[in-house]
């Protein structure tokens, strides 16, 4: 008797766990953020022009579902879809700094995990489905992409990028974080710092070719990922 009792609670315990599974499965996955619509989206600031991702395109969204505006001499940028931003006026070539300071007034305000904002450079055939650009971005976490589109998109740091000390972090969600950076090019070397650090930097060979960069030569701008609001400031370029 106690054998068969002993069974039927080993049966109903395996069967037991077998039913917990997918429960606890499905509660420990999360559905992917998905871009939103910025009210009153658009670009307000004259001569500049933007593009979306093209996985955001064929989400249905626009340029005008992200906000490019004016604030004070800088930006105020909302997103939406991830987005990059130019004037076509603004090129680089030779060897050259281009920089700029980003704020975030309130980190991860618009999003459930951080997402990147940064430099571009390189940037030729803008706003056509041949396109090829390089930027440098940073996260109110700490860590950094250096990724690009030559058309497809590339990585050069790796799928979830890298981390660096000097990349600041966030106190805390709701709390404002500034991050300065700096993408420059140098002879056949194109080099990404953030806050003063050089945190990345690639050969020619690595950075430009098929698929890469067309040039370092090209307009310059600025890159967000997608489902952030950032200030910024201070966007010069100066000769190396």
């Amino acid at each position: 008797m106690h054998r068969t009792v002993r069974a039927t609670i080993a049966v109903v315990t395996v069967a037991t766990a077998a039913l917990l599974l997918p429960v606890r499965a499905q509660s420990q996955a999360q559905p992917a953020e998905v871009s939103r619509t910025v009210a009153g989206g658009g670009i307000s600031v004259a001569g500049w022009a933007g593009k979306i991702d093209a996985s955001e395109e064929k989400a249905g969204l626009t340029i005008a579902s992200a906000k490019f505006a004016a604030e004070g001499k800088g930006f105020h940028v909302t997103t939406g879809p991830a987005t990059t931003y130019w004037n076509p006026a603004n090129k680089a070539s030779g060897n050259y700094t281009v920089k700029a300071t980003f704020t975030e007034p309130q980190y991860q305000n618009l999003n459930d995990h951080p997402h990147p904002y940064g430099i571009m450079i390189g940037g030729n055939d803008l706003g056509t489905d041949g396109q090829s650009l390089l930027y440098c971005a940073a996260y109110g976490s700490g860590t950094f992409i250096v990724r690009g589109f030559g058309p497809a998109a590339f990585r050069l740091n790796g799928g979830r990028g890298g981390a660096n000390d000097a990349v600041h972090k966030a106190t805390a969600k709701g709390q404002p974080v500034t991050q300065e950076i700096a993408v420059s090019v140098k002879g056949d070397r194109v080099e990404c710092a953030i806050n003063g650090v050089v945190v990345a930097g690639y050969d020619k060979a690595e950075a430009v070719g098929a698929g890469k960069l067309k040039s370092y030569d090209g307009v310059y701008g600025l890159r967000f990922g997608h489902n952030t609001e950032v200030v910024v400031s201070g966007l010069t370029v100066t000769k190396n």
